[in-house]
């Protein structure tokens, strides 16, 4: 396998890629764009998904999103969901462009937070030829609406505002056994605060408005629109992080063709590296773009 450090623009800001081609590729071959967890960079969990889905045959582009990693942007280390849809879009370009991809065979593959933009980005861009979520985040104000209750959904955001209002650049840490921060407790801890994640270009820091943009941004309802796109949802039976009843729920909204696939999981980050899931989900995630995507070199599970 050859990997290469890239660049391509997203709405003029530069951003910094890994692209992985199989060492016998020989000819235009399928391609797949990735997408990973809320604050992650591209050598994290899209790069575990990125690295052995090369393996099977697949030209793969993991990349740091605005704001974060190696990539331009500010504020930096802000979560910008239309911006990272935006992202997503420019790397289709861009692997559309490489000589090593069959530009008609472009897949899209998103872990985490990443799954529901994937689906979203999938759904309004028909080069994307087949699209892919694990562990998937789907999004909804409605959902969050629901179950917080509107009056203290409203607050919330109106709290969120007025923070921004009074300091536009607060940041607070990503994870945090204890105390403050955007994903508190042990669970992203474990990932995110230890070697298992370790990365040189994540920082332990998100800005607090963020949360605005998770709370706001509906990925969820961009389901109904991605057929006839193909679409395949794996996703853990127990996950306190990215519910499976989201994942339920956009699986039911999309139109054929479609499939589900779930595991049995202990937490929402064994999708991340461990390979006894990543190794399954990575059988599925070749078996479909493989059969969706039909190119040469493509291995099933």
């Amino acid at each position: 396998m050859r990997t290469e450090r890239v660049t391509f623009a997203s709405d003029g800001i530069e951003l910094v890629g890994d692209l992985r081609v199989p060492g016998d590729a020989s000819g235009p071959m399928p391609g797949l764009v990735f997408t990973g967890p809320f604050t992650g960079v591209r050598d994290q969990v899209a790069g575990v998904y990125a690295d052995q889905l090369a393996e099977a045959g697949y030209v793969t582009l993991a990349f740091d999103h605005r704001n974060f990693g190696e990539s331009g942007g500010s504020p930096r280390q802000h979560e910008d969901a239309q911006g990272k849809v935006h992202d997503l879009r420019e790397a289709v370009t861009y692997l559309s462009k490489r000589p090593e991809v069959a530009a008609s065979k472009i897949g899209a593959v998103g872990i985490c937070l990443g799954g529901g933009y994937a689906v979203r980005a999938a759904a309004f861009d028909r080069r994307i030829a087949a699209v892919a979520s694990v562990a998937g985040g789907f999004n909804s104000p409605a959902w969050f609406r629901d179950q917080m209750g509107t009056r203290a959904y409203q607050a919330t955001l109106a709290e969120l505002m007025r923070e921004y209002a009074d300091e536009p650049d607060k940041r607070i840490p990503a994870v945090a056994l204890e105390g403050v921060a955007s994903m508190p407790g042990d669970e992203p801890f474990a990932y995110y605060g230890t070697e298992r994640g370790r990365s040189s270009f994540w920082r332990n820091e998100v800005t607090a408005f963020s949360t605005y943009t998770l709370l706001t941004f509906n990925t969820l309802g961009a389901a109904s629109f991605v057929s006839p796109t193909p679409l395949l949802i794996v996703h853990g039976r127990k996950d306190d992080y990215c519910s499976p009843e989201g994942a339920q729920a956009a699986y039911e909204a999309a139109d054929e063709p479609k499939r589900i696939v779930w595991l049995d999981t202990t937490n929402h980050i064994d999708l991340y590296d461990q390979q006894e899931y990543v190794g399954r989900a990575i059988g599925e995630l070749a078996d479909h773009f493989g059969r969706h995507l039909a190119g040469r070199g493509v291995s099933g599970s």
